[in-house]
């Protein structure tokens, strides 16, 4: 018998998603008598003239029946002779796309279905793309209500295609498409005498055979610590669900991201004890010394991961209220809550054409591409490679509503790497000047916070900000970054040269440091004993010397904002 298979079906609205599932269950005798008897008399008063409406065995929300469409996902479990099932069926318009989403994260296999009157219609590539987004690997496109249009083959030649296309444009690796009716049951659990062009199998026997489990694999082993286990003095355990691999008795572990090793001293699955613990069980584990775990740290062993505080992620926004950059949340990612904020939106995707939009917002339904910091280091990988430690949410600080799910594409540790601080390059010079960020006052904890949107890079020729919110620098003047001993000239807002501090020579223009501090010095003299200064100073006499020389205020301000975030 083959293992569990969880499936998702999705789609436009009224598309047959529910019937389609419903009728399934009817025809292979997977419902009891009195639910059948059930939902024959239901069906009598429906809106099929007293025929049955399969879609009744999981449309149970009254206002789902009135208005005749799915709202909530409904979870059904079912099992065959080949294989057991559970599938979450899901609603179609566009305003319940969150609960679309939230069905689509627990799923092996999605069946999209296609309305044979309509083609491949907006909502159905959004479903389709959510679908990829969360990691589905396979596809059933089911060409529903092929009855309506008498079974036409060229008809369905032509959704064919635009489906073909929609699977080349997402990249999706197994798909196959299948006509169906939904409602008379061609091609569900047995070959339709209607469709006799079609070779392939019914769905239902589709379902039964297809392997998931090979695809899912992943590298290693690793335990997202849910919950630290004090029952007594004697005993400390960590609590969690074995996300890849296998983890026995004697095995060495490393804590991240404290990178602390340690022995497996004993597992625990429920109440009682193990050699040896697989993917999927939730377990103890003690070790033989003590390390510094709590809720949120990841045991791994044969496992390449790192720590970072920032990344790229694709987000799927469900939020009423538009998403724009420096909007902090509540992130999400393993079992670890922090709060963290998206610096910046790189574009929005086009649902219909796939193409990248510049935006600097987004509303309800719309999928784009972001950047993400957090106030610390968190256990963190690619979407790819490790899952569960890929996938986030992000919750509203304010009303505890997830805005936004999403996967991560790039770990990009934007504060740890030299490169990414780049603000100013040309001819192999690069500079980290910071003179961009904005000061705020933080209403929350009653201290100054920095927030910088967006990392552009300036080189030679290009026009800089001289104002924003928080600073305003005169339109020439010079840019000293000390710690990669670069100068910048600006002119009339335009920088006019890059050079080593080296050869550099002071012409009487206002100087700011990499930072944006003025720095008090107004003679070349002054100038040379500055640079002389910066050279000696040490950790001793560091806020001595920035007091003498470094002005904040005189470019500089500190502003109230409700949107602050500390870096």
């Amino acid at each position: 018998m083959k293992g569990l298979l969880k499936f998702i079906t999705c789609g436009s609205v009224d598309d047959g998603k529910s019937t389609l599932i419903g009728h399934i269950l009817y025809d292979a005798k997977l419902i009891y008598a009195d639910q059948k008897k059930a939902l024959e008399l239901d069906s009598k008063v429906g809106s099929r003239e007293g025929a049955i409406d399969y879609s009744l065995l999981l449309d149970g929300l009254m206002a789902e029946r009135e208005q005749g469409i799915t709202i909530d996902v409904a979870y059904r479990y079912f099992t065959t002779d080949m294989r057991s099932f559970i599938v979450a069926d899901t609603p179609g318009h566009e305003e319940y796309t969150r609960n679309m989403a939230v069905g689509a994260s627990f799923a092996h296999l999605s069946i999209i279905l296609v309305d044979a009157k309509q083609g491949v219609l907006v909502q159905t590539r959004r479903h389709a793309r959510i679908c990829s987004l969360m990691g589905i690997k396979h596809f059933v496109f089911a060409v529903n209500k092929m009855d309506l249009i008498g079974f036409d083959k060229e008809r369905f030649e032509k959704i064919e295609e635009e489906i073909k296309a929609l699977v080349t444009e997402l990249s999706l690796e197994s798909v196959i498409i299948i006509p169906i009716s939904a409602t008379e049951g061609d091609n569900l659990t047995k070959k339709s005498e209607n469709i006799p062009w079609y070779t392939g199998e019914p769905l239902l026997t589709y379902l039964e055979h297809v392997d998931v489990v090979n695809t899912y694999e992943e590298e290693g082993f690793y335990m997202p610590v849910q919950r630290v286990c004090r029952p007594n003095h004697t005993f400390r355990g960590f609590q969690g669900q074995v996300e890849a691999g296998s983890i026995a008795v004697g095995d060495e572990v490393i804590t991240l991201p404290s990178s602390e090793k340690a022995l497996v001293k004993s597992i625990h699955i429920t109440n009682k004890e193990a050699d040896k613990a697989d993917k999927g069980q939730p377990v103890t584990i003690q070790l033989n010394k003590e390390v510094d775990v709590s809720r949120g740290c990841v045991l791994t062993k044969n496992i390449n991961l790192s720590s970072s505080k920032s990344f790229t992620a694709t987000i799927l926004w469900m939020d009423d209220s538009e998403l724009t950059a420096g909007k902090d949340y509540f992130v999400k990612i393993g079992t670890k809550l922090l709060p963290g904020v998206v610096t910046g939106i790189k574009y929005k995707i086009d649902v219909n054409t796939g193409e990248q939009l510049p935006v600097n917002r987004l509303v309800k339904n719309e999928i784009a591409v972001c950047d993400i910091s957090l106030v610390e280091k968190i256990v963190v990988d690619q979407f790819n490679s490790h899952k569960t430690l890929g996938e986030l949410i992000l919750i509203d600080r304010i009303t505890n509503m997830t805005s936004a799910c999403g996967v991560v594409d790039q770990v990009s540790g934007i504060f740890d790497n030299k490169e990414e601080h780049v603000s100013f390059e040309y001819n192999g010079l690069k500079a980290r000047g910071d003179i961009f960020e904005e000061f705020y006052y933080n209403l929350e904890n009653l201290s100054i916070s920095k927030y910088r949107p967006i990392e552009n890079k300036y080189s030679v020729g290009d026009e800089i900000p001289v104002k924003g919110e928080s600073y305003g620098y005169p339109v020439s003047f010079d840019i000293l970054v000390l710690r990669d001993w670069i100068a910048i000239k600006v002119q009339n807002k335009k920088i006019i040269e890059m050079l080593s501090i080296d050869d550099y020579k002071y012409l009487g223009l206002p100087i700011t440091n990499g930072r944006g501090f003025a720095v008090k010095a107004k003679s070349a003299e002054e100038v040379n004993l500055f640079l002389k200064e910066y050279k000696e100073r040490d950790e001793k006499n560091e806020v001595d010397f920035l007091n003498k020389w470094v002005s904040f205020d005189t470019y500089r301000r500190v502003i109230f904002h409700s949107n602050y975030w500390v870096i």
